[in-house]
């Protein structure tokens, strides 16, 4: 994946799981044009094939974004630490390298990369379910991470204490664009259908477990501890992804 990511980068528009410590994620979104989605579909599917068949070793899933404007993928994989950026790329990425070119690119309006570490301590310790196939991704551009952080943690501890673990997993943004969130959470979900079931939000929990006043009181924080937020939900392609 990194070499793909990697070779992207030099052209000219220039797996999602929960381990017990942290990792660094991967996020590259790509806006393909108006009206050429089954092309580059068909492109990456291509690409992908050419990478298997050259033994290609490197992991990645490719999730396609449910509302929002345009046709917009991200492709998601994990490192364990920086020096896995030092890389040179494989021979199966250089192999399938002209495909890329010309049957991926053409298609492609914008492509923009990031880069976030886990947080074990906001996150859930159950593995990642193996059958999740949409996430849903709250985004939070902060005026006070401290505040944020603590709120967070309080919430997490709220979850664990009603229902034994959190449901989703915490990220933290290295670096980035003035737009670009500070954190994000991504709770996963089997299908759709799962959307349809009721279940207690994390206020709810908050406030079951500390009492109303606490509820209010951390919810007026957290509020103020945000400058924006937004929220995507994400569906798993799996003919696009390697996993």
């Amino acid at each position: 994946m990194r070499k793909l990511m990697y070779l992207l980068l030099l052209l000219p528009l220039v797996v999602i799981s929960q381990e017990t410590e942290s990792f660094l994620l991967n996020l590259t979104e790509i806006t393909v044009k108006q009206g050429h989605t089954a092309q580059f579909i068909e492109g990456f599917k291509t690409w992908k094939e050419c990478y298997l068949e050259n033994n290609g070793e490197d992991k990645w899933n490719v999730w396609r974004r449910v509302q929002g404007e345009g046709s917009v993928f991200t492709m998601t994989s994990n490192m364990a630490n920086w020096a896995e950026m030092d890389e040179s790329g494989d021979a199966a990425g250089k192999e399938c390298r002209m495909i890329i070119v010309n049957l991926i690119m053409p298609h492609v309006k914008s492509i923009h990369r990031n880069i976030a570490r886990s947080i074990p301590e906001m996150s859930r310790s159950t593995p990642w379910p193996s059958d999740t196939e949409l996430v849903n991704v709250f985004n939070f551009k902060t005026s006070n991470s401290s505040d944020f952080r603590e709120v967070v943690g309080a919430l997490t501890s709220a979850m664990k204490k009603s229902e034994g673990d959190t449901r989703a997993v915490w990220y933290s943004v290295v670096g980035g664009a003035p737009e670009v969130a500070d954190y994000f959470v991504s709770v996963p979900f089997k299908n759709f259908a799962e959307l349809d079931i009721e279940r207690d939000n994390v206020w709810d929990i908050y406030e079951k477990v500390n009492g109303k006043e606490k509820a209010k009181a951390i919810r007026a924080k957290f509020r103020n501890s945000l400058s924006n937020e937004w929220s995507y939900m994400y569906s798993l392609s799996k003919s696009l992804s390697n996993q």
